[in-house]
């Protein structure tokens, strides 16, 4: 194994989360030296492992991007307009140096003799490992496995002769050419790759298990419209534009929780007269209320016109078993299909398939309590980056990055060496609950893996709020003396490490 380097802190992705404390870092902590530790070879995370056709966001990038950098285009922008984006802030951050690719972590291991995190890497493709030390190690890879995709294990699946798809892992050569397609999923991604493909197959079925709440409007924000005439500065655009975006979300999360069955009528409303009121009572009619799991948007009615055109039929049934040549239904219709991509969603890796370590007691996350979201109780110097449901992922980063940078300079204030939330004498007998319970969030990804995730208390701070409007207000007043939070001071031998 090569020589270690050490770090102040390290950082896990050059995703949008990893970059957006990169730039915080460099802003407001110059003397910390960082690096961003990326398994891939190019930035992007997201924005780089989904290459499947129309590949886009499904926020708009006014709240999706950063506070610092200002966005010109198309509220809901295609993958390559993103990574775009996201080389200008490297560029402009002056990020490159601190990014190192092809660097997976393995194992981190925390030593409070030594005060440091140690972190075995493997250099994917070269068979070489080395060593890297850090004072503070953060968590900002995502929260999901980018190898591979969530595919079920159906009744019969190894039975199919014809191709199988996951968009996630999308070929290269794909021909779907005069073929007979069948997209089996209803979220966003389904929804954004059959309006891109439909015209190229003989024949596309969506095939759902159940429906998904939809909304539809041009990709166009007329705010930003009127204001760009008026030689405001893009800064002031963008902000200005982010503000509205955020309150009017706000209060049509509000509305929904308060007045659900009137958001489910006023949202299905508006998509009957789209499709009419038969393929809205039989194919787009959710179960479950507005809100428990994120709208699919559909810019421009993309989907919509699809179907209405006859190159996508809808079905919603269950999946009995595959067949040789197809799919056979619960309802017992079967669908040939020459391809089936299976838009199914991704398999959860919360912080990673690392294997943890605390002065050499193995880390099991769920038996971790959160740190309002932050951090974990008795894990020293660690944090972790997980953003919001309902609001742009990146709304949280430029959040905790603040609060991490404000960390740092604490703990060199009170010339201590490392912090570690720990349960206090009052929290004994404290309630267990999932990181997120499913009456607030419930869809699959959460559902299959809320054993492995950290555990949430009844009472703070053993708790994560998933809603921006609230951390907006409180997080940047966090107190870091509270009694939850301890601190190791720093010996005159350890010095910085």
């Amino acid at each position: 194994m090569d020589a270690t380097e050490h770090f102040d802190v390290v950082l896990v992705g050059a995703g949008i989360s990893g970059l957006g404390f990169g730039h915080h870092l460099r802003e407001q902590c110059p003397s910390k030296r960082f690096v961003i530790l990326e398994a891939m070879e190019t930035f992007g995370g997201t924005w780089t492992t989904h290459q499947y056709p129309g590949i886009r966001s499904d926020s708009d990038l006014y709240t999706f991007g950063y506070r610092f950098k200002p966005w010109t285009g198309d509220p809901i922008a295609e993958g390559h307009l993103i990574l775009n984006y996201l080389g200008e802030v490297i560029e402009e951050s002056n990020l490159a140096e601190n990014i190192r690719y092809r660097h997976k972590i393995v194992a981190a291991k925390w030593s409070s003799q030594r005060q440091v995190w140690t972190l075995d890497v493997e250099r994917p493709g070269s068979g070489s490992r080395l060593r890297i030390t850090c004072n503070f190690f953060v968590w900002t890879g995502g929260y999901y496995e980018h190898s591979r995709g969530y595919t079920p294990d159906w009744p019969g699946f190894s039975d199919y002769r014809g191709e199988v798809i996951h968009p996630q892992t999308w070929p290269e050569d794909v021909d779907l050419a005069g073929k007979n397609v069948i997209v089996i999923g209803s979220g966003a991604t389904a929804a954004t790759l059959i309006p891109n493909i439909a015209g190229e197959c003989r024949h596309l079925t969506m095939l759902q298990r159940s429906p998904t709440y939809f909304w539809t409007s041009e990709n166009r924000n007329e705010l930003a419209d009127r204001l760009r005439p008026l030689d405001i500065p893009e800064s002031w655009i963008h902000e200005i534009v982010r503000r509205d975006l955020l309150k009017t979300q706000r209060e049509t999360q509000q509305v929904a929780a308060l007045y659900p069955e009137e958001t489910r009528q006023g949202l299905l409303a508006e998509l009957e007269k789209l499709i009419g009121p038969e393929m809205l009572r039989e194919h787009f009619t959710p179960s479950y209320r507005p809100w428990q799991q994120r709208l699919a948007f559909a810019p421009d009615a993309d989907l919509f016109k699809a179907i209405n055109r006859g190159d996508v039929s809808v079905v919603t049934d269950h999946i009995e078993r595959f067949t040789q040549t197809g799919i056979e239904l619960r309802s017992g219709r079967a669908l040939d299909a020459d391809v089936v991509i299976t838009a199914t969603g991704f398999n959860m890796l919360f912080s990673g398939n690392i294997a943890w370590e605390v002065d050499g007691k193995r880390v099991r996350l769920s038996d971790t309590f959160t740190y309002r979201g932050l951090m974990l109780s008795e894990v020293p110097n660690y944090m972790l980056m997980f953003g919001y449901f309902r609001t742009s992922w990146t709304m949280r980063v430029d959040l905790v990055a603040d609060y991490f940078c404000r960390l740092l300079k604490h703990i060199d204030a009170i010339g201590a060496s490392s912090v570690r939330p720990r349960l206090r004498p009052q929290d004994g007998g404290m309630q267990s609950h999932p990181w997120i319970s499913e009456e607030e969030f419930n869809p699959g990804y959460i559902r299959r893996n809320v054993e492995r995730l950290p555990r949430s208390g009844d009472r703070e701070p053993w708790n994560f709020s998933p809603d921006y409007y609230v951390e907006r207000e409180q997080m940047p007043h966090y107190a870091l003396d509270e009694d939850a939070l301890v601190y190791e001071m720093r010996s005159p031998a350890s010095g910085s490490r």
